[in-house]
């Protein structure tokens, strides 16, 4: 017989049908209510036993947790909270759960707890909701960029490049401990290593995916990346997933364009296909910074969050003209920022980020035209000789989610540029080679994919939207 999931039960309009369903035991009460829950979706089915015709040692098996399978009809439900139950007429216990040990008991756990056992925390509510707005919008990733004529490409994880220029990456290497070779002024030969050179986990794939996009027009990685940041804040992970597209014969314009497109549409996407979860998720949230005095109280729910992004123009604003309306905000007179904006050239901090998007501008905001010296080499150096063609997208709540730039097509001044932070030729000399060989104006960005689902999922913790985090001093799992 075929397995239905609860989701296909819960809207199925065919009453006195027989079924026969598989889940996990999520409550069990009077001896006779079964709440069954599958992953398919957020809600329970509510399944009906006959105690009375049921064996004992059954009975106290069905415990929170524990694997069943059951055939019954699908019946008007008798109570409140449901369309639909099971009239139970067979059951059977697939894998126990000894219920003094089970951890995920149906009581509020603490976020903390759940990161321990977060091979388990997918069977709560909140975890089953976010995983599956996670799994949803990347698919709508995927969607929108085959939709629109991109390549999807599958970067290298170990690199002998610093596309960011951060310094912060993971080693790789195939020495064993403490054996490693030296040359003769003590330094390690890495020439002697697996790859020959010194490698490293990636912290980005931009400079691999601008190749496909200069022999294939239209490029793309979702894929995972690394950062030896020794930091454990709400907005960190050592290992990420991320999203960078890359154009060809496309400038800074275009790239706003893109990006503004991109970040409307799969979040249309997901407000359309994940409204159950998202209704739970806004329900959350609420009820968390009702519990939670000291906790910053949003001005918009989730859902209005999704659609204020969804439904408003991205306000596009040079860094210049941020800076003048920051440098004379009432937080900043009023030494209400944490970080004070003094002159042109300050890096802005999400306080900044979330005040033009929250007071001044109240829609999300563009900004472009920053400073040579706080963005990276590839950016592409404007006129002035004092700003690059960068562009951040801001959200409410979060700051930045997307940076990108229109990239430096022009090989003397890339050259230059390199120099100036002694990157060294040698090392990049394929990524020079694009700008030998047909050239042409290019632009891309790159979109943390955990910072998307975060704002997605009003999870205030970038490590629970996440399987499995991984940070300084945990690689658990």
């Amino acid at each position: 017989m075929k397995v239905s999931n609860v989701a296909e039960l819960l809207e199925s309009s065919t009453i006195l049908q027989e079924v026969y369903v598989k889940g996990w035991v999520r409550t069990f009460r009077s001896n006779r209510f079964i709440a069954l829950n599958d992953g398919s979706t957020i809600k329970n089915i509510q399944c009906v036993i006959d105690f009375e015709n049921t064996a004992e040692e059954t009975l106290k098996r069905i415990t929170t947790g524990a694997a069943i399978a059951i055939k019954g009809i699908i019946v008007e439900s008798q109570g409140r909270g449901q369309r639909v139950e099971i009239q139970v007429n067979e059951i059977e216990i697939l894998g126990d759960s000894n219920p003094d040990e089970y951890p995920i008991q149906p009581k509020k756990h603490s976020f903390e707890f759940l990161r321990e056992n977060a091979h388990l925390r997918m069977r709560t509510n909140t975890f089953s909701a976010v995983m599956r707005v996670r799994s949803k919008l990347s698919f709508a990733v995927h969607k929108y960029f085959q939709e629109n004529g991109f390549n999807y490409v599958n970067t290298p994880i170990i690199t002998g490049s610093d596309a960011e220029g951060a310094g912060e990456m993971f080693r790789v290497t195939n020495f064993e401990d403490n054996k490693a070779p030296v040359t003769e002024d003590g330094k390690i030969d890495y020439t002697k290593d697996f790859f020959g050179k010194e490698t490293n986990l990636t912290v980005s794939g931009q400079l691999e995916a601008e190749t496909f996009a200069m022999s294939l027009g239209k490029a793309y990685t979702f894929g995972p990346t690394f950062r030896a940041e020794n930091s454990n804040t709400t907005r960190h992970l050592a290992e990420f997933w991320m999203i960078e597209p890359e154009v060809a014969f496309m400038d800074l314009d275009g790239n706003m364009d893109l990006a503004e497109d991109f970040i409307k549409s799969v979040l249309k996407d997901i407000l359309e296909n994940c409204e159950d979860d998202l209704a739970f998720l806004d329900q959350r949230l609420t009820q968390e910074e009702k519990s939670n005095p000291q906790a910053e109280r949003s001005e918009m729910s989730l859902i209005e969050k999704l659609k204020f992004v969804v439904d408003n123009n991205f306000k596009r604003v040079s860094y210049t003209e941020a800076i003048d309306i920051l440098r004379n905000s009432k937080p900043n007179k009023k030494k209400k920022f944490q970080f004070p904006i003094h002159e042109w050239g300050a890096d802005l901090q999400s306080e900044h980020e979330r005040f033009l998007v929250e007071k001044h501008f109240k829609c999300p905001v563009i900004l472009f035209d920053y400073p040579a010296n706080i963005k990276a080499f590839y950016m592409r150096l404007n006129d002035d000789g004092k700003t690059v063609r960068a562009m951040d997208v801001l959200f409410p709540g979060i700051g930045e989610i997307v940076g990108g730039s229109q990239r430096e097509e022009r090989y003397d001044v890339l050259i230059e540029k390199m120099k100036a932070l002694d990157i060294e030729e040698k090392e990049l000399w394929w990524y020079l080679d694009l700008r030998k060989y047909g050239t042409a104006v290019h632009s891309g960005f790159g979109l943390g994919f955990e910072r998307l689902v975060q704002f997605a999922t009003g999870m205030n913790n970038i490590k629970d939207v996440i399987p499995f985090p991984r940070t300084p001093q945990n690689a658990e799992f």
